[in-house]
């Protein structure tokens, strides 16, 4: 019996549920609070709700829907880029500091994909970088280098 649905959707979906119900389970260790004094589990926990829920809607919109289109090969490339910039990130974010990290690993995961072109990645890298540092650095005031020991200026 061959099953009429999207193996797309139910695969995203299932990936969806799984990442959402391990960091909402993982959450509860922690203290929960409230709406108006949230507890550091508190924003993991609902945010991996609403990714359950979400990867429920997505593997339910592929039933009855099966894919038209043989499946597409794997993007190695993309998925080597992203998994080594992850890795970089973690790596070179107290050395190198805040803005070039953020630009460079913006600009890695946009070239990654074939869809860009370098100049989009770049235009995606800066904007990105631009939104980081608002929103962390000025808006959540979070302290880290702008530019780490290893840029001499």
């Amino acid at each position: 019996m061959a099953l009429n649905a999207s193996r797309n959707d139910l695969a995203a979906g299932a990936m969806f549920v799984a990442f959402g119900s391990f960091f909402a389970l993982e959450a509860m260790k922690y203290e929960f609070g409230t709406p108006f004094r949230m507890g550091p589990g508190f924003m993991p926990i609902v945010l991996g709700g609403i990714l359950v829920a979400l990867g429920i809607a997505v593997a339910a919109k592929g039933i009855g829907r099966p894919d038209e289109e043989a499946p597409h090969a794997w993007p190695l490339r993309g998925i080597a880029l992203v998994l080594g910039i992850i890795v970089f990130f973690a790596a070179t974010i107290r050395g190198l500091g805040f803005i070039p990290v953020v630009a460079i690993t913006a600009f890695v995961t946009a070239a990654s994909s074939s869809r860009n072109t370098m100049l989009s990645a770049l235009v995606i890298a800066l904007g990105l970088t631009m939104l980081c540092y608002l929103v962390f650095v000025v808006g959540l005031g979070m302290l880290v280098p702008l530019f780490g020991p290893w840029l001499k200026f």
